[in-house]
C-alpha cells in the first residue's frame, strides 16, 4: 500500500448522483494509506452562481431563480445518494444556501459586485459539493472526513485569482498529514483564504491547482486528475477524430500542451508537483479502466518526436513596426511594459532580425485595449513617423507542435509548414523557443480544424492520407464510381494508406452533406432525403467545411458545373472531372484553370476527358515533361462512334444502333454531341493543348457525316426521328466503305498546329482497322517516336471504365 494519493474530480465527474457513485468506486479502489479527494462544484453550478451574482448586482431579485435551481440540483443528488439519511446533510446545504442568499441580497442593495464578494459567493459551489460527497462516503461505510481547504491554503488578497503562499501552505499540509495519517479526506477545490481569513479563489483551473498544492504539501506518491476524457490526447478529439490518448508525457511536454489549449490540465497545476517530482495521472471517471496519461520526469519513449498538437483559439496579432525601431535600445522593453502594466498576457512573440518590427499574439478580448495603450505610449514616435500606428489582425489562432525530442530531429519545421501549405493554410507568424520543445504558428481561425487534422495525419497516422470527396453527378458514371469506391475502400486503406470519405453528394434535384462521411451502403436514401440542389450552395458548403484534402468530383457533362472549377481551385480544393467542357472551352479558361491549380496547390485532373479510363493524357504529359515534342497525333477518340459503326450494317438500322449505344451508356445524354463530332473535337483540342499548342475549338475542321436535317433537330426526340428518315444516307456510307473493303471510323488528326475530325474509310491492315466494340486508340508521333508511333489502345467508353479513370485520378492525388 502506498502512502498518500491525491485524487481530483472535476465538475462533470460530480455532476449528479450517478457519477458520484462512480467516484466512490474509484476512491474505494485506491491503494493508499491516506486518500485526499479534491472536488469541484457540481457541473454547471459555478456558472449558476456567477449568473446569480450578476443578477444581484443589477439590483434585481432574479438571482433567487438561480438559487432555486442550485438548491434543486443538490436536493436531487442528496435524495438519490442518501435517501432517508439526508436530513443532517440537507441542513448543512441549507446553511450554505442561506449564506448565499444573504450575500446576494446585500449585492442587490449596494448594486455592485466586488471581486472579494464574488469569491465568497462562488466558493459555495465547492463547499456544498464536498459536503454532500463526504456524507455519501460516510454512509457507504468509508472512513471519510471533510476538511475545508481554506484552513490549509494561504493566499494573498488578489481576489478572483489569488497567489498562493506555498511554503506556509505546505507547512499547513504537512501538519494535517501528521495528524491524519490514514483514511479518506474530502477537500473543496478552487478556494483558499487570506491571513485575515477571507475567502479567495485560485482562478481558472483552480481545483486542479488545489489538488497539486495538496499533493506537494503532503509529499504524495501520486496526483490523479479524474475528468471526462481518457488522458491528454495527441490533438483535441472533438476536432480530430483520429486523435488518441498519449500514454506518457514529461512535465515539460504536458505544460506546453496545456498552455496551448489542452484543457484537460491547467498549466499552474504542474508546477508544484514538478518541484517535488510527483507523477500526475490523467484518468477518465466514466471509463476508469482506460490507461489514461502518466506525466512524470521522463517520458521513457525516446522514439517519439512530436507528442501532441494543440491550439489556442481567439488570438489577435499586434504588430509594432517602423524605421525608428532599428538600432534603438528599449523599444521592446517599453512595448512589453505597456502590456504588463495593463495585465495583458502575451501568448506569442516574434521579431524580425532587422529589428524593424515586433509582432505579439494576444487574446482577442485584450487586443483593442492593447492597441489603444500602445499607440498612446508611442505617440511621440508615431507623430514623427518613426513608428507606424499599431497594426491589429483578428480572427486568428495559434497551433503548436509539442515534444521533448523535437530538438534532435531535423526537418520538423519544414514538414509542418509544407504540410500546412499543401492544404492552403496560410501562416501569419511563427515562433520557436530555444528549447525547441514547441513550434508555434499563427493561422486563420477558420483553418484550425483543417490544420489540426492535416498535421495529425502527417505526424501521427502512419502516413495514412484521408481524402474528402464532394461528388456532383450520380448518373451512370457517378453510380459506378461510388460502387467501385465502396468495394475498394478496405484495400485502399490497407495497401495504399488512403482513406476516402464522401462528404457531399449532389444530383440535379437534391444534395446531402455529412462532415463525418456518407455511408456508401445507404447513399441513395441519404440523397433522397437531402435539400434542394444548388451549385452555389454546394460550393459554399464545401468551402465552409474547410476539410483537408478536399476534392470536387464532377461526373456530369454540365457547363454550369464546369464554370465553378475556378472557385474550388482558389480554395485549395482539387478538381477531378470527366466533364470535357472546361478544358475544351476558351483557351483563356483552360490557362486560368492550370494557373490556379499551380498557384493554390490544388490538383486539376481530367484523365477521363480523353479515352475514359485509358492513360492517354498521363502518357502525353510524361512525354512532354521528359522533353519530347509532339509532331502529329492520329486517333479514334469516340468509343461511342466506334461502337456504333462496329455494330451498324445492312441488317440493322442506324437509329437502332444509336439507341442501343445510348442505352448501354456509351453516348452522352444527348447523342447529338457524339454524332455531330463535337465530342471528338473537344478531345483532340484537349490533346493539342496538353501538347503545348494554343488552339480554340473554332480552329478545328469538322467534316461531319450527319445530314443537315439531323443537325438541325431541335430536341433529342426529334433527332432520333430524323435518323429514321435519313436511314438511306447511312446505308450508303456503309456500302461505300464495303465496296473498298474498308471499315468506317471517326478519326481525329492533329499536325502542324492544325486539327480535323472526319468519318473515314479505314483499309485492311491499318492500325485503326482492328478496333472492336467501343475501343479507342491514339498514335503519338514525336521526336522520339517519328516513324513507329507510341500507341495507347483499349476500351474508351462506358460508365465502368470512365468511373475507373476518375478513381485513378483520385488515387494520384492521394499519392501526391
Amino acid at each position: 500500500m502506498q502512502g498518500i494519493k491525491v485524487l481530483k474530480f472535476g465538475g462533470t465527474s460530480v455532476a449528479n448522483a450517478a457519477v458520484i457513485r462512480k467516484v466512490k468506486e474509484i476512491v474505494t479502489g485506491t491503494n493508499s494509506q491516506l486518500t485526499a479527494v479534491v472536488v469541484s462544484a457540481m457541473g454547471g453550478v459555478t456558472d449558476l452562481l456567477i449568473k446569480s451574482a450578476m443578477a444581484a448586482s443589477d439590483g434585481t431579485k432574479a438571482y433567487k431563480d438561480f438559487l432555486t435551481e442550485i438548491k434543486q440540483r443538490h436536493y436531487t443528488a442528496l435524495e438519490e445518494l442518501l435517501g432517508e439519511d439526508q436530513e443532517d446533510t440537507k441542513k448543512q446545504i441549507d446553511q450554505y444556501l442561506t449564506q448565499l442568499d444573504t450575500l446576494l441580497e446585500g449585492a442587490t442593495l449596494t448594486g455592485e459586485m466586488t471581486p472579494r464578494l464574488l469569491d465568497k459567493i462562488i466558493s459555495h459551489g465547492e463547499l456544498m459539493s464536498a459536503t454532500q460527497i463526504n456524507a455519501f462516503f460516510k454512509q457507504e461505510g468509508l472512513p471519510s472526513s471533510f476538511k475545508d481547504s481554506r484552513e490549509l491554503i494561504l493566499t494573498n488578497e488578489t481576489f478572483g485569482g489569488a497567489q498562493v503562499y506555498r511554503n506556509t501552505s505546505y507547512d499547513n499540509c504537512d501538519e494535517f498529514a501528521k495528524d491524519n495519517p490514514s483514511g479518506i479526506c474530502v477537500f473543496p477545490g478552487f478556494i483558499g483564504a487570506t491571513e485575515r481569513g477571507e475567502t479567495t479563489t485560485l482562478g481558472r483551473g483552480g481545483s486542479d491547482f488545489t489538488a497539486a498544492l495538496l499533493a506537494a504539501g503532503f509529499g504524495a506518491d501520486e496526483l490523479q486528475i479524474w475528468t471526462d476524457v481518457s488522458g491528454m490526447f495527441t490533438a483535441n478529439p472533438k476536432l480530430v477524430r483520429q486523435a488518441r490518448a498519449i500514454p506518457r508525457l514529461s512535465y515539460e511536454e504536458a505544460m506546453e500542451l496545456s498552455h496551448f489549449g489542452a484543457k484537460v490540465l491547467y498549466p499552474p497545476t504542474i508546477q508544484p508537483v514538478l518541484e517535488k517530482q510527483i507523477p500526475i495521472r490523467i484518468k477518465n471517471t466514466f471509463e476508469p479502466e482506460d490507461e489514461g496519461t502518466l506525466i512524470a520526469a521522463s517520458t521513457g519513449d525516446n522514439g517519439k518526436t512530436v507528442r501532441g498538437i494543440s491550439y489556442i483559439p481567439d488570438i489577435s496579432l499586434l504588430s509594432l513596426e517602423g524605421p525608428g525601431m532599428v538600432g534603438i535600445p528599449g523599444i521592446s522593453k517599453r512595448f512589453f511594459e505597456v502590456l504588463s502594466h495593463a495585465g495583458i498576457n502575451i501568448s506569442l512573440i516574434t521579431q524580425a532580425s532587422s529589428e524593424h518590427s515586433i509582432c505579439l499574439g494576444l487574446n482577442t478580448a485584450d487586443v483593442h485595449k492593447a492597441e489603444k495603450l500602445t499607440n498612446e505610449a508611442f505617440e511621440f514616435e508615431i507623430g514623427r513617423k518613426q513608428i507606424k500606428p499599431v497594426i491589429v489582425e483578428t480572427n486568428l489562432a495559434i497551433i503548436a507542435l509539442v515534444g521533448d525530442q523535437m530538438k534532435s530531429h531535423q526537418g520538423l519545421s519544414g514538414k509542418m509548414f509544407s504540410t500546412l501549405g499543401r492544404n492552403n493554410v496560410n501562416i501569419r507568424a511563427i515562433a520557436q523557443g530555444a528549447s525547441e520543445r514547441n513550434i508555434s504558428a499563427v493561422i486563420d481561425r477558420d483553418d484550425v480544424k483543417k490544420a489540426l487534422n492535416t498535421l495529425h495525419e502527417a505526424f501521427f497516422e502512419e502516413q495514412t492520407r484521408q481524402l474528402n470527396l464532394f461528388v456532383v453527378g450520380v448518373g451512370n458514371v457517378g453510380r459506378k464510381f461510388l460502387d467501385q469506391l465502396q468495394n475498394q475502400s478496405i484495400y485502399l486503406k490497407d495497401h495504399l494508406k488512403i482513406r476516402i470519405r464522401i462528404i457531399g453528394i449532389s444530383n440535379s434535384r437534391t444534395m446531402v452533406f455529412n462532415e463525418h462521411g456518407i455511408d456508401l451502403k445507404d447513399w441513395e436514401s441519404a440523397l433522397s432525403k437531402g435539400i434542394a440542389a444548388n451549385l452555389e450552395d454546394f460550393f459554399r458548403t464545401t468551402r465552409e467545411l474547410n476539410l483537408r484534402n478536399s476534392i470536387l468530383v464532377d461526373n456530369t457533362a454540365s457547363a454550369e458545373v464546369a464554370v465553378m472549377y475556378p472557385n474550388y481551385l482558389k480554395e485549395n480544393i482539387a478538381v477531378v472531372t470527366c466533364n470535357k467542357i472546361a478544358c475544351s472551352s476558351s483557351m483563356e479558361l483552360y490557362r486560368e484553370l492550370k494557373d490556379l491549380s499551380r498557384e493554390f496547390n490544388a490538383p486539376f485532373l481530367f484523365e477521363t476527358n480523353v479515352g475514359a479510363g485509358l492513360p492517354i493524357i498521363d502518357t502525353l504529359k510524361n512525354l512532354i515533361v521528359s522533353g519530347d515534342t509532339v509532331i502529329r497525333i492520329e486517333a479514334v477518340l469516340s468509343g461511342s462512334l466506334n461502337f456504333i459503326f462496329n455494330h451498324f450494317n445492312d441488317q440493322t438500322t442506324f437509329h437502332d444502333v444509336v439507341k442501343r449505344a445510348h442505352t448501354e451508356g456509351y453516348t452522352e445524354p444527348d447523342p447529338r454531341i457524339d454524332l455531330s463530332g463535337t465530342d471528338v473535337m473537344r478531345k483532340i483540342l484537349i490533346l493539342a493543348r496538353e501538347s503545348g499548342y494554343d488552339m480554340e475549338m473554332t480552329a478545328i475542321d469538322n467534316l461531319g457525316f450527319l445530314p443537315q436535317k439531323c443537325l438541325d433537330a431541335p430536341s433529342v426526340e426529334s433527332f432520333y426521328e430524323s435518323l429514321k428518315e435519313e436511314e438511306a444516307h447511312f446505308q450508303d456510307l456503309w456500302k461505300e466503305a464495303g465496296y473498298e473493303d474498308s471499315s468506317l471510323k471517326y478519326v481525329a488528326r492533329f499536325s502542324d498546329g492544325k486539327a480535323e475530325v472526319a468519318l473515314q474509310k479505314i483499309p485492311v491492315g491499318h492500325e485503326f482497322e482492328g478496333l472492336k466494340g467501343s475501343d479507342n486508340v491514339v498514335l503519338f508521333y514525336t521526336n522520339r517516336y517519328p516513324e513507329q508511333p507510341l500507341m495507347v489502345k483499349g476500351a474508351g467508353a462506358g460508365a465502368e471504365v470512365t468511373a475507373s479513370g476518375i478513381f485513378a485520378d483520385i488515387i494520384r492525388i492521394g499519392n501526391f
